[in-house]
């Protein structure tokens, strides 16, 4: 048994135990979290505006705080204080001055939102990341497994500079400042994490793979799939455990797991622990313990969260909020309902529309699902299709069928007939696409009612167009969106959606007989 390892092991669990010794409600904890935060920003410009001095001297402090502060996107605060911050002034929406800034990944085909990074937001990630390591002791795993490496497959830690500013992507932002403790264990080395093309970054990772002693891997499953099958392929090998025998652990995040599942099961020969994490450009606010099957929301972690439900009442057809008057509290939420998250932040978010939703799977232990996105669903005729009925009904079809399906995109047209939904599946052999879609249909009607419904009156069909899945990601290049960070919209809409029609129309010269709502 490794000495270092027994000790690693030894203190993980003992500093596990010490994080978790405590167990306070969760709206106790969260309002302590939002005075801590209204507490430091209460003297920059965005706290003078709304009087956060004032809100600190409320007996509920919630409540006051979400009638005294508006609900903002990313457009309104980047109008009214972002672009101060990031044109070099301090003390907006956060204490001191923002030096990094994340740009997102512009999966809906707008330019990038470039977001805050403050220092704090930086060592919030990092605690968090220790947090989900520390569960590992909580499952069986030998004691030398803590000497093994780490492989973080994201961004170019090689940052744009703006005068005295930098901007990039969160994971080189993250992976460019790993604590001196982990360097050890870090891969690939700072060399290669720096490299901005990512193809020449992958063929450093499988030049230097047999070198390394993995353990675990942490990266969005396309690419590390992409890494994993190029390394096999390069060195001839059956499986990867041929020069990684002591992987154990694989930290996904970025989108749904479920469609890359079964290709991963097959991959890892069911010899890996996935763990799950929801860590976007605006902060890190859930995560998996290695003893749980869901993620938790992270309610100690300088973050406060608020919520509002999405149904038509908040939101209108293309996903905008139309309701401003009426978020939830963590003490007001139910399971089973779907919510847009609200987020306020320790780098200068402050009732921040994310975008995302998310459902409570158990408010016991506050377990979640993320659902999908505000904007990324279908609703043509009022099916209310979210990103999530699609991708369980996709995952359930491609496990009956023991198919692999890698990637898939929807798009939503409407003709002389009526409504549909047009299906793009990545997958590289030939299928039966008039019996996936009467599968995917039926799954469909199973998992939302009013999706069944609108099947007798508006709604067609649904079609369903196969591609290689190389297909999808070379569109992905030519869009500029190829790399770790990025990953292929599952509703394609707008300019995107054209795009691709056009893309698919080049490679493939045939008639596309639909034509694009919104």
């Amino acid at each position: 048994m490794a000495v270092l390892g027994s000790v690693l092991k030894t203190t993980t669990k003992y500093a596990y135990k010490l994080n978790n010794l405590i167990q306070r409600p969760a709206a106790v904890v969260q309002q302590k979290q939002l005075r801590k935060l209204l507490n430091k920003a209460r003297n920059t410009e965005f706290g003078r505006d709304f009087n956060f001095a004032e809100i600190l001297k409320s007996p509920d402090l919630m409540n006051e705080y979400r009638k005294k502060v508006p609900i903002f996107d990313y457009d309104y605060l980047f109008k009214k204080y972002w672009h101060k911050t990031l044109n070099g002034n301090g003390n907006v929406t956060w204490p001191g001055y923002i030096t990094n800034f994340a740009l997102t990944s512009g999966t809906t085909g707008a330019s990038s939102k470039r977001i805050p990074v403050s220092k704090q937001m930086i060592q919030t990630i990092r605690k968090t990341s220790i947090k989900q390591l520390l569960t590992i002791s909580n499952i069986q795993v030998d004691s030398s497994f803590y000497e093994k490496d780490i492989l973080f497959l994201g961004g170019s830690t090689t940052l744009t500079k703006m005068n005295d500013q930098f901007e990039g992507d969160l994971s080189g932002i993250i992976t460019g400042k790993v604590p001196s403790w982990l360097s050890p264990f870090s891969k690939p080395d700072k060399k290669t994490r720096a490299l901005n093309n990512w193809g020449e970054k992958i063929a450093e990772i499988v030049k230097k793979a047999p070198t390394w002693d993995i353990g675990a891997i942490c990266g969005v499953p396309a690419w590390v799939e992409i890494m994993i099958q190029q390394i096999v392929d390069h060195y001839g090998l059956d499986s990867i455990f041929q020069i990684w025998p002591n992987l154990k652990i694989y930290v996904h995040g970025g989108v749904s797991f479920d469609p890359y599942m079964l290709r991963f099961n097959k991959m890892f020969d069911n010899r890996v622990i996935y763990l799950d994490t929801y860590l976007t450009s605006e902060g890190f606010f859930a995560y998996q313990p290695a003893d749980s099957d869901s993620l938790h929301l992270a309610m100690n972690n300088d973050v406060y969260f608020e919520f509002i439900p999405f149904n038509e009442e908040h939101f209108d057809a293309d996903g905008n909020l139309v309701d401003f008057e009426k978020s939830l509290t963590i003490n007001e939420v139910c399971e089973g309902v779907d919510y847009a998250l609200l987020v306020t932040t320790n780098a200068g978010a402050w009732r921040y529309l994310i975008g995302d939703t998310i459902r409570f799977k158990c408010l016991e232990t506050y377990k979640i699902k993320i659902t999908g996105r505000t904007k990324h669903y279908l609703s043509l005729c009022g099916e209310h299709l979210s990103v999530d009925n699609m991708t369980e009904a996709l995952t359930q079809v491609a496990f009956t069928e023991n198919l692999e399906i890698r990637e898939f995109a929807v798009m939503g047209f409407s003709n002389e007939t009526g409504h549909g939904h047009k299906w793009f599946l990545a997958c590289d052999k030939k299928m039966n696409t008039d019996h996936l879609a009467t599968l995917l249909d039926e799954h469909l009607c199973l998992l939302n009612d009013d999706y069944r419904t609108e099947r007798s009156y508006a709604l067609n069909q649904l079609q369903i167009k196969c591609l290689p899945t190389k297909m999808f990601y070379d569109f992905m290049e030519l869009k500029g969106m190829y790399g770790s960070q990025y990953k292929f919209p599952r509703v394609l809409k707008g300019k995107l959606a054209k795009d691709w029609l056009e893309y698919i129309a080049v490679l493939e010269p045939k008639s596309h007989p639909w034509f694009l709502v919104g």
